[in-house]
């Protein structure tokens, strides 16, 4: 469970890259504008809020990484504690989008749903 657990914790730093690249690289984009629902002006006055978003992700992303690096070599409470760090704030986060954005349902899911797989999964692995 252990094994599911990283491979869960790896795509959601997967998903939390990409989603720093949208926000912090290719915000005014076709491609970020349409994923988030912006228009080319709407994008154009928050980039400099959306670059540093991104930034958290790609943080998120980074503490998870390291934590599935420290768990492989036989770290377990130091990679436990970075992964769950990691995926719990990507949890968390998702949660806040959920209650806070209602009609923004679908992305807290594709960005929360991820990373609480991986929670739930390293507490049974790490219980059994």
């Amino acid at each position: 469970m252990v094994i599911a657990a990283l491979v869960l914790a790896g795509v959601a730093a997967l998903i939390h890259v990409y989603i720093f690249s949208l926000e912090s690289i290719a915000w005014t984009g076709e491609r970020a504008r349409s994923t988030f629902g912006f228009t080319a002006d709407e994008a154009a006055t928050m980039k400099l809020l959306a670059f540093n978003q991104g930034f958290y992700n790609l943080f998120l992303a980074i503490v998870t990484i390291a934590g599935i690096v420290f768990l492989a070599a036989g770290a377990a409470s130091i990679g436990a504690t970075l992964v769950f760090v990691g995926v719990g704030s990507m949890t968390a986060a998702a949660l806040v989008l959920l209650l806070s954005a209602p009609t923004k349902r679908a992305a807290a899911l594709k960005q929360g749903t991820v990373p609480l797989l991986a929670v739930i999964a390293l507490v049974i692995g790490l219980s059994i």
